[in-house]
């Protein structure tokens, strides 16, 4: 019995030794990798120069700055939802390391800059330190370093979120100036509480046996694993102690805005720029929050110069009068009727579950008070509202809780966090002293695939988007996020109920993939190509955002120029001057009055003076002058450049690009319209900030001329109000397709109500060669012009 024993010992030991060596149970190690691309020929960097310079003078912009794009927020598998989504089992195709970011950037979207931002919360030692060298490997390859090809950028995400909106101030991304050691910090800095527990904590439990399941797909399973228990394994940093003098092999958090400012600008003496972004993303913030909390002086809002206007999970910019949930006259939640273009998903609820009261045989009048119940339940759950209603079909909510009339809007839009909210909020605890926001505009791409800059064409959406989903129901079934059967009534729970679910399925994550697009750019009016320059115009608010075409914007105030009428001689005969008098007789009063009307100024040809470009802050006391110039995009043609193709092993082109880059054409979109926004801040804090808000305050129709669009107006409104105001100009381009432009694509009624949807689905339910397209009008927001008021 011994030796058989012995032998099953054996036995055991070598299947398990065997099974190990097969599944590397343990997983890999991910690593940031190392640029694999040449540079940039400079003569195809010149070229572009060169074409932007043309374009330029087309439109009678002398002296121009260089107008360079980049992309300020990427995300590689360094992130936990990036690892997340690339697995097997959402149709990843594995890895995407920030070296593929570097090499995808330079070639395949062939961006001027770039900045890594992957979550702080799911970052390590090690992480961190591989991220810094392999940003600085790609910067090497940069060529001539004060005219490169590209910059490249060390930053990280701070991911808040708080569960109500008292305590949930946002996302937002951290940019450093310089690469050395002592120009960045020594950790990324994370965001305590909800996020901190999603990406450190409870997010990625994956068994092992999903990786027997998926057996011939085990390796990435088995790798997430590995990279989960690197996170939980840095410890803490000890409370209290500033961030210079903490070990950097701990694990920092900010819990506020206030906190994240202090520990980087006082305590590390580093300046680098914060920037909000995802505002108004409602698939994160909670039902009700608005911005104000974040312009108390303690918060620093002075610190966060830029703003995403939008991303590839939406457009943040736009402001409107509705709300997903209202308090009562007692202070309580509750769900608010529909309005005008607006469906609360609350309502909704409530009506999904009439509908399965009714067809169950129940009456009326207890079928209405289910609905009801339905609302209430729902409207208390904020954004995992969803989980009170179970067995739905995500159509049945039609476009519920969705923006119908703003331009690629975030899933379940917050208004009360949009950037235009948040321009015409003020904080007046000191009336003489108001503090603002005063924003500078950016766009990016927002990307989980190391894919910057993927606005440049509407295809590849599963690569160019988010829209990463269960790649079968099975799969759908095992995540859980299909739910129970589809009850007759309504759920309720409470936050203690669903304190054990993890964070995606919170969400409503299923009706999202219909809202990632492929993501906007940023855009710099820089003095030159190199990272000081480029780093200046963001401090500077010399930017603009774009929804991913590279239209060519410029917003200035201008001041005309003034000149005096030529003085005019009168020709004396001899008749007219024996009947001169003199000057200094009873004459003089005409004569003087004639002086001032003969020198009274006009406006001339010249070039008029420019007073201030977009993000800058002037005071003023008459009626301002402004100028915007735009010009549209270049057409695309299909494929790669040539020096693209060239640039990298043909195996990783092939896998990074897929046979589609930024190519342009010569010819150019034309411009349609220029659209003017007016903010005026508040100036009592009883000011409905919908009547402050004019949008679109001027809208200039252009010709159809591929040269571009010039528009100049002037604001007689603003010496008469006497107030702070601001202005920024919204350049839109003829309509062309975009991946999820009609986002869940309703057919409407003659009265405006969404009857029926078709999501694109980001998972198996939509091909996944359908790109989801509809021709929208991209567009370009220029930062503001804030106007202080003279008195």
């Amino acid at each position: 019995m011994r030796y058989v024993l012995i032998a099953l010992a054996i036995l055991v030991v070598a299947i398990g030794g065997g099974y190990c060596y097969l599944a590397n149970i343990a997983g890999d190690v991910m690593h940031a990798g190392e640029p694999q691309a040449t540079v940039r020929p400079a003569d195809v960097v010149q070229a572009r120069q060169d074409a932007q310079t043309d374009a330029a003078a087309a439109v009678d912009v002398t002296e121009p700055k260089q107008i360079l794009f980049g992309d300020l927020h990427v995300h590689t598998t360094f992130s936990t939802d990036a690892f997340l989504w690339a697995l097997p089992m959402n149709s990843g195709p594995g890895a995407h390391p920030v070296a593929d970011a570097c090499d995808f950037a330079r070639h395949c979207s062939a961006l001027d800059f770039w900045s890594i931002t992957d979550h702080a919360e799911a970052s390590t030692p090690r992480r961190w330190k591989e991220a810094k060298e392999t940003i600085r490997q790609c910067n090497a390859v940069s060529g001539d370093p004060a005219n490169p090809d590209m910059v490249s950028f060390i930053g990280f995400e701070w991911t808040q979120v708080g569960q109500t909106p008292a305590e949930h101030y946002g996302h937002k991304n951290v940019i450093f100036r310089g690469l050395n050691d002592d120009e960045v910090s020594p950790r990324a800095i994370a965001a305590g509480g909800v996020a901190t527990d999603a990406l450190r904590n409870s997010v990625g439990n994956l068994p092992v046996a999903t990786a027997l399941v998926d057996w011939e797909n085990r390796q990435p399973y088995l790798n997430f694993r590995q990279f989960m228990r690197e996170v939980r394994a840095v410890p803490e940093c000890p409370a209290g102690v500033p961030s210079n003098e903490l070990d950097t092999q701990c694990y920092e958090a900010a819990d506020t805005p206030e906190d994240l400012a202090r520990k980087l600008f006082d305590e590390l003496a580093l300046d680098p720029v914060i920037i909000p972004h995802g505002t108004s993303w409602g698939f994160y913030t909670p039902t009700g929050t608005t911005l104000d909390k974040q312009l108390t002086a303690r918060m620093r809002p002075e610190n966060q110069e830029l703003i995403e206007v939008m991303s590839g999970h939406g457009n943040s910019e736009e402001y409107r009068p509705w709300r997903s949930a209202t308090l009562d006259g007692e202070g309580n939640i509750a769900c608010p009727a529909p309005s005008h273009n607006y469906l609360p998903t609350c309502w909704r609820a409530g009506e999904i579950i009439r509908a399965r009261c009714e067809e169950a045989g129940e009456d009326e009048a207890t079928c209405t008070t289910r609905a009801e119940e339905a609302r209430h339940n729902f409207a208390q759950l904020s954004i995992a509202g969803h989980l009170t209603i179970t067995g739905e079909d995500p159509s049945e909510y039609l476009d519920a809780g969705q923006c119908r009339d703003c331009f690629l809007p975030p899933f379940n839009h917050r208004p009360g966090t949009s950037v235009q909210y948040g321009l015409a909020v003020s904080n007046l605890d000191d009336p003489d002293n108001p503090k603002r926001f005063n924003w500078g505009f950016i766009a990016s791409s927002d990307t989980h695939r190391a894919r910057p800059g993927t606005g440049y064409k509407a295809v590849d959406r599963e690569y160019q988007s988010d829209a990463r989903g269960p790649r079968s129901k099975v799969w759908a079934d095992r995540q859980n996020l299909k739910k129970q059967e589809a009850l007759p009534y309504s759920k309720p729970l409470t936050r203690e109920d669903i304190a054990d679910v993890p964070g995606f399925q919170l969400t409503e994550f299923e009706r999202q993939g219909s809202f990632w697009t492929a993501g906007g750019l940023a855009a710099v009016h820089s003095e030159g190509r190199d990272r000081d320059a480029i780093f200046d115009a963001f401090k500077r608010k010399e930017s603009y955002g774009t929804s991913g075409p590279r239209i060519l914007l410029w917003f200035d105030m201008i001041d005309p120029v003034e000149v005096p009428a030529p003085e005019v001689t009168p020709e004396v005969t001899e008749d007219a001057e024996a009947e001169t008098v003199d000057a200094e007789t009873a004459g003089a009063e005409e004569t003087d009055a004639a002086a001032e009307d003969t020198a009274a100024p006009v406006l001339s040809d010249a070039e008029p003076v420019v007073v201030a470009s977009m993000g800058a802050t002037v005071e003023r006391s008459k009626s301002p002058t402004f100028r915007v110039k735009a010009v549209g995009a270049f057409k695309q043609k299909p494929g790669c450049p040539d020096s693209a193709e060239a640039s990298m092993p043909q195996d990783r082109f092939d896998s990074l690009c897929r046979g589609e880059c930024y190519n342009p054409t010569d010819t150019r979109h034309v411009i349609d319209r220029i659209e003017i926004i007016r903010i005026r801040p508040q100036i009592d804090g009883t000011e409905d900030v919908a009547e402050l808000i004019d949008d679109a305050f001027i809208t200039h129709q252009c010709e159809p001329d591929e040269a571009g669009c010039t528009f100049t107006f002037t604001d007689p409104e603003y010496e008469t109000l006497g107030r702070d105001t601001l202005y920024y100009a919204r350049a839109v381009q003829e309509k062309t397709p975009a991946i999820n432009g009609a986002n869940l694509r309703c057919e409407f009624d003659a009265d405006g109500n969404c009857i029926k949807v078709n999501p694109c689905y980001a998972d198996y339910r939509t091909d996944a060669d359908d790109a989801c397209t509809a021709d929208v009008g991209h567009r370009a927001w220029s930062s503001p012009i804030y106007l202080t008021h003279r008195g």
